[in-house]
């Protein structure tokens, strides 16, 4: 099973290797937006909060909005990007 433990840097790290771009901070938490490079529709807005280590469920609610089906293959994907 793939690391859940992950501080709210290393996921907006991962994101924004992946063509998401920071957009707003307000207090602690971060906004990124990923736009589909062909797909006009397919836009994701995703709020990270910028905490030492973010809950499961947060986790979780941050996987299904940056679009990932399979939350066990998104946390090993955020592990290999952090």
């Amino acid at each position: 099973m793939p690391s859940r433990d992950f501080s709210g840097r290393e996921v907006v790290k991962a994101l924004t290797k992946n063509r998401f771009l920071i957009v707003d901070r307000t207090g602690s938490h971060v906004k990124l937006r990923y736009e589909h490079p062909t797909n006009d529709e397919d836009i994701r807005v995703v709020s990270v909060p910028m905490h030492d280590r973010i809950d499961t469920g947060t986790l979780r609610s941050i996987a299904e909005q940056s679009g990932a089906r399979d939350f066990d293959a998104f946390c090993a994907w955020i592990d290999r990007h952090r």
